[in-house]
This record gives structure tokens, C-alpha cells and sequence, in this order.
């Protein structure tokens, strides 16, 4: 379809699912409707719209039709019009009466497999995943020695993507750390690999550099290696410095974002971390390093004068110094403000308070902790 003219006939439902598709494969999209959905809207200008009723001129030039109505009149008048031009044409609205058909599609890279059922849409759907399977499969062979960088999300192992959870299944050896969603790791093949790399805040860790070398040596040995980490890898996971040690030794690199624990855990605990009328920014930061530590690299004084959320990842050892140096940069005290325990997980406990009583409100609370700071807190009650 790259270059070709496709004509979509109505701006409803039907056509959201259909038009992105056709984009996505290069075509020249005209829409024929009176109106278009909301989300045909925001695909504007990446097809040619006519805000009107078809006519069959519209047909002129194109190499497929794609009717998207669900009445029978106006589909037998575009059907009659595709016949007369020989323009294949798919029928939304009655299959026996198209002459082409949208099968069920699985994408792997730059494969793409399209399934007809005989007129089952189950038997097309049920078949397409079997060989998204073997895919799946195929997909494995050809990664051998490379790293992919994956985010398992907040802890919960249904949060993982579906890439990164495809990409997991098929590895060889799997590096995690404790926040990666740990169940995930029992449902791996028995002969897969796994090393545990935690890194216990104040405590037991592996180093960095060992990590590093790890990655590398199995990825060199030919092995698909999965470094698997908790939220996303590039939000305060040391997924750049693993990437930047991969590169230099020649090893390719995928990188699989996770849903961040930044947003995802307050959003959770019903925090969401902006709110229309409330605030128009947030910022995220590391607690890791108190703020009267020369290591830190946050700018507290600016931060303290915003009026945005503020989420503090790995924070809670250092939760009574952030919120003083906060209060003493002109931030209220009375800010309303909340930390979360193990957020997306059977473990999640949820504190709340303000920004002068949150550290001892969350005392009793033990790591992971996300602390949000700010009017967005106390939104949903």
C-alpha cells in the first residue's frame, strides 16, 4: 500500500481501527465522512478528509476501498462503484458482499503475517496467535548475543509491556535486580540463566561494573541476555551506563521502556500527578543523596520555589532532610503529601500527611517508597 491511494468511506469507529493501520503501512489515505472521531481528528493532516457523503468520483485513482459503515445502502453503493472501477473493496458491513477482506495481523519487526479464517474471525484470531508463537520462537534465534535493557514496571507482572515480557520469555540468561517483578522470573524455562544482581539500598550490592561485565561476557558467549530492572531503565536505573558498556564492546543493544514507578505508583494509590486546575508540571528526583550532600545534584532552592508535584523516588532515609530544606526554601508546610510502600503490589501501604509530617508518617514504611508532594495529593480524596 506504501504511495497508493486508499479510499476509507466513514469517520466512525470502524474507520479509527482501520486508518492508522493504513498510515502505518505508507498509504495515501483519503476519508470520505460528514464527521470524523475524535481520534481520526488528531490524525489530522496525515490523510486527505472530504467532510461530506461519498461519491463514487472518490474512487477514482485508488487501489483499494475501505467501506467503514454500518449501512447496508450506502456499502452497496460504494461496492457498486469499486466493482465498476475493478477496485477491491472491504465491506464492514456485510463480509459476503466485499471482495476483499482484513485478516487478523501479528508484526514481529519487519515481519508482518496476515490470517483468513474462511470467514472466522476466532479461527483468524486463534491462528494468528500460534504463529505469533512460533514468531516469537524465530525471534529468539536471531537475537543471540545481544543485550535488551528491559523495564519491568512498579512490581505488579502484569505492568511489564508486551515487548519486554515477549523479550523475556525468549532469553537466555536474565540479570535482575530486587525491584524487577520477581514473579515473573518463576515462569522462565528451566534452563534459562538468572542472576541476581540486588542492590539493597545502604546495603548488599553488586557493582556496577560488575553488572557491566556480565552483560557483556554472556552476550559475547552468543547468549540472548535480559537485563531486567524494576520501572523504566533510563529513570534513575543505570540503563545508560549498561547500554554505554554494551556499545563499547561491540554488543547490540534493545531498549524496552517500563512503565515508571515515578508516575505509575501514585497513580495506584489515587494520586494522579497532575490535575487540570492544579498543577501543569511535576519533577521527579533521586532521594539516594541528601540534599546537603555534595554528591547532590538537584537544585533544592529552585525546586522548593516551584509549584508543581514533586516525586521523590528512593527517598525515605532522607525524607525528614528533603521536606526541612524544602519548607526553608519558601515551600509550605502544610503541603499535602503522601508516601507509598510497594506500590502496584500485595505489599502496598500508603501513608499520608503533609510535607511537615510525612517523614515520621512514614517511619514504620520500608523500601521501595515513592513520596509525592503536592496539592495533586489530596484530588481524589
Amino acid at each position: 500500500m506504501a504511495g497508493r491511494r486508499v479510499v476509507v468511506v466513514g469517520g466512525g469507529a470502524i474507520a479509527t481501527r482501520r486508518v492508522p493501520a493504513l498510515l502505518d503501512a505508507g498509504a495515501d489515505v483519503v476519508l470520505v465522512s460528514p464527521a470524523l472521531s475524535p481520534a481520526l481528528q488528531g490524525l489530522l493532516p496525515r490523510f486527505t478528509y472530504h467532510e461530506r457523503v461519498f461519491t463514487p468520483s472518490d474512487l477514482d485513482g485508488a487501489w483499494l476501498v475501505h467501506c467503514a459503515v454500518d449501512d447496508p445502502t450506502a456499502g452497496a453503493a460504494v461496492s457498486a462503484a469499486a466493482e465498476e472501477r475493478r477496485i477491491f473493496c472491504v465491506r464492514a458491513d456485510d463480509r459476503h458482499a466485499a471482495t476483499a477482506w482484513t485478516p487478523a495481523v501479528t508484526r514481529h519487526g519487519q515481519v508482518t503475517v496476515a490470517v483468513l479464517g474462511g470467514g472466522s474471525p476466532r479461527l483468524s484470531m486463534g491462528v494468528r496467535d500460534r504463529i505469533a508463537g512460533l514468531l516469537s520462537e524465530i525471534s529468539a534465534d536471531r537475537l543471540a548475543g545481544t543485550v535488551a535493557l528491559v523495564g519491568g514496571g512498579p512490581g505488579d507482572p502484569e505492568l511489564i509491556t508486551v515487548k519486554g515480557r515477549r523479550l523475556l520469555n525468549a532469553a537466555d540468561v536474565v540479570v535482575a535486580d530486587r525491584l524487577a517483578p520477581g514473579v515473573l522470573l518463576d515462569e522462565l524455562r528451566p534452563e534459562v540463566e538468572v542472576l541476581d544482581v540486588a542492590k539493597l539500598p545502604y546495603g548488599a550490592a553488586a557493582a556496577q561494573s560488575f553488572i557491566n561485565e556480565t552483560l557483556v561476557d554472556r552476550a559475547r558467549a552468543g547468549k540472548f541476555v535480559v537485563r531486567l530492572k524494576g520501572g523504566d531503565p533510563f529513570v534513575f536505573g543505570r540503563g545508560g551506563e549498561e547500554a554505554i558498556a554494551c556499545s563499547e564492546a561491540g554488543v547490540p543493544v534493545l531498549v524496552v521502556p517500563g512503565v515508571t514507578s515515578a508516575i505509575s505508583v501514585p497513580a495506584l494509590a489515587g494520586i494522579p500527578v497532575t490535575h487540570r486546575g492544579v498543577t501543569h508540571e511535576f519533577t521527579v528526583l533521586s532521594g539516594h543523596v541528601a540534599p546537603s550532600s555534595p554528591e547532590s545534584l538537584v537544585d533544592w532552592p529552585a525546586l522548593a520555589r516551584a509549584r508543581g508535584t514533586i516525586v521523590v523516588l528512593m527517598g525515605l532515609r532522607h525524607l525528614a532532610e528533603i521536606a526541612d530544606v524544602l519548607i526553608r526554601g519558601g515551600r509550605n508546610p502544610e503541603t499535602p503529601a503522601a508516601a507509598v510502600q510497594e506500590g502496584s503490589t500485595s505489599q502496598q501501604v500508603v501513608v499520608r500527611g503533609t510535607l511537615a509530617s510525612i517523614a515520621s508518617a512514614a517511619a514504620d514504611l520500608r523500601t521501595p517508597v515513592v513520596t509525592v508532594i503536592g496539592e495533586v495529593v489530596t484530588v481524589l480524596g
